[in-house]
């Protein structure tokens, strides 16, 4: 049994080289997750892993059921998550085609169930938020991403807004005036249930396009293929070369 869980975003539906023993669909309390979960090895390290959206990439965000997909995993063992997801730069330090290692979340999301409490007249389960992703995790992505030569930003703060639109020129100039790096639609809730039942979640953010305003004219979705393909090539390397660190 593995403690170690991967979960893929856009682009990531499969882990490359991984070699799979089995496949189990787990019924949680939630619902059903996005879809079974991958038993296998990377590299000879054992791994669990998760599509969040799905085997077909078909769920969007806003409809991923986060609270299913955190509690399937911590309901088999898994004490350890890195989450893979894309972003849109906001900060100028950041460039498309860049790793991000965030180490603070805004969340401005507004429709998801962000919590296993569910006020049924219990006492309120507090947890604390300070630092959301877990440090050793952190490190262990930033020094997987440098060892398979990818260009990695060690630090920022993830936007999490709730889609499946993008954003307005007026809200990324907000976010950015909020210290956020970059935006993106999958960090939360995932992040808060995973320390709501003690899971250390870290994210590994791949940046494939520059946000509203910040870049010249419109967001062309079409074109982001490209941009996915080889972010999620690296973000693949990066996890082959951390797992190894854990």
């Amino acid at each position: 049994m593995t403690n170690l869980a991967i979960i893929g975003g856009t682009g990531l539906s499969r882990l490359e080289g991984n070699v799979v023993n089995r496949r189990e669909m787990v019924k949680t309390p939630y619902g059903a997750p996005s879809c079974p979960l991958v038993f296998g090895e990377l590299g000879g390290d054992g791994v669990v892993f998760l599509s969040r959206h799905g085997n077909r990439l078909s769920i969007p965000a806003h409809m991923v059921n986060y609270c299913a997909n955190v509690w399937a995993l911590h309901s088999v063992g898994v004490t350890r998550i890195l989450a893979v997801g894309v972003v849109g730069a906001i900060d100028d330090k950041v460039k498309v085609g860049d790793i991000v290692i965030p180490d603070q979340i805004i969340d401005y999301t507004s429709d998801r169930t962000g919590s296993y409490d569910s006020g049924d007249g219990g006492i309120p389960k507090h947890i604390d938020f300070s630092y959301p992703y877990n440090d050793a995790l952190r490190q262990a992505l930033i020094q997987g991403g440098k060892q398979a030569g990818a260009s990695v930003v060690d630090h920022g703060t993830y936007g999490a807004v709730s889609g499946p639109r993008l954003e307005t020129v007026a809200e990324i100039r907000r976010m950015e005036r909020d210290g956020c790096s970059v935006v993106g639609m999958s960090s939360m809730p995932e992040a808060a249930l995973a320390r709501e039942l003690g899971v250390d979640y870290a994210f590994c953010a791949v940046a494939v396009n520059l946000a509203a305003g910040k870049g010249d004219g419109v967001i062309d979705v079409n074109q982001w293929s490209d941009a996915i393909e080889t972010g999620m090539a690296s973000a693949q390397k990066v996890l082959a070369n951390t797992l190894p660190l854990l």
